[in-house]
């Protein structure tokens, strides 16, 4: 049975030819024989979603630091609602689903604790940078696998990398997941704020709620929408003119009353103050490092700068509470006799 080659085949037939096709990939940096079953960006988008990195999504902040409630997203359900909108994206523009929900899935991966203002912070005191979108290829490229990496094909490393809102991505796939990130946090977040109390859905301006909808499910559907009808049969992927600007414009409204609020930021110093901390001690006892992150100095001859940031930003909010607790806060003498 050549299940691979029918699905490839099938691909070629139906798909867009504005579409990044699996048998035409420029591949991995390290070649392998092909999956009897699976195209080549379907075992990209099973090796994000099997990988140590993906789960522990799960327990990094989106916007809200250490929400008390269930119902507020984190950097795991964050992603999930991107692949969802982007998947629904491609498959009416005949684009190749899989490789945009490769992309939608990994393009997080190397998020720190704490959301932005753990990843500002850590820019701040590192001396050689840090920035999401380039932890997350170092995550497919080295991390994974005891220094190995996913060894992920060529398509996905790029979409991951230039999810940003300057990144110019080299495939439809990526410029979809593009999109679909903004489009997914603005409306989450929004949805987050209000069951923050922060504000009520009426509150949002007139000027872009009119044009975008009056609700989470109306500018969702209304930008998905949007984005098919102006993209169908293109070879680009884009939105009208005045759907682009009111979301542009809500985007910088969410910045100026979410992002920048009290409520979610209330705890940002102390998060900030404690990987402060936590790099400052990592660097001074560099021993300490678990073994798989002195391998990447000793082996690939990685600064410790970049081992200690790659260290503290694979950390859940949990974990480097704990770690922290752990290094810095006394615990109560026993007496064992």
């Amino acid at each position: 049975m050549k299940i691979r080659e029918s699905i490839e085949a099938w691909e070629d037939e139906y798909l867009s030819p504005y579409a990044a096709h699996s048998s035409d990939t420029k591949g991995r940096d390290r070649e392998e024989s092909d999956c009897d079953i699976r195209t080549a960006y379907q075992r990209d988008r099973d090796r994000i979603i099997h990988c140590k990195s993906f789960r522990r999504l799960k327990h990094k902040t989106q916007v809200f630091l250490a929400p008390e409630g269930d119902h507020y997203r984190t950097r795991l359900t964050h992603t999930l609602e991107v692949s969802q909108i982007a998947r629904t994206i491609a498959k009416a523009l005949h684009m190749n689903e899989e490789l945009t929900e490769a992309i939608a899935l990994g393009h997080d991966l190397g998020h720190t604790p704490f959301g932005h203002s753990g990843e500002a912070v850590l820019n701040k005191i590192c001396t050689e940078g840090f920035a999401h979108y380039k932890q997350s290829i170092r995550v497919v490229e080295i991390l994974e696998k005891d220094g190995r990496g996913l060894n992920l094909t060529w398509e996905v490393r790029d979409g991951i990398l230039n999810h940003r809102t300057s990144g110019k991505p080299s495939t439809l796939e990526g410029a979809i997941v593009r999109l679909s990130d903004k489009i997914a946090y603005i409306n989450h977040d929004i949805d987050d704020a209000i069951r923050a109390r922060m504000f009520v859905e009426e509150d949002l301006p007139t000027e872009y709620t009119g044009v975008l909808g009056n609700s989470v499910r109306e500018r969702l559907n209304n930008l998905i929408h949007d984005i098919i009808r102006n993209s169908y049969g293109k070879p680009e992927i884009i939105m009208s003119p005045a759907m682009e600007q009111a979301m542009q414009g809500l985007r910088i409204w969410m910045f100026e009353n979410v992002y920048k609020n009290e409520i979610p930021k209330a705890e940002e110093g102390k998060a900030q103050h404690l990987i402060v901390m936590l790099f400052n001690y990592y660097m001074e006892h560099i021993d300490k490092l678990p073994p798989e992150y002195l391998y990447l100095m000793r082996e690939r001859n990685e600064s410790s700068q970049r081992v200690v940031c790659d260290y503290i930003a694979g950390m859940s909010d949990s974990y480097a509470i704990d770690i922290f607790e752990e290094l810095f806060v006394p615990k109560a003498w026993k007496n064992i006799y």
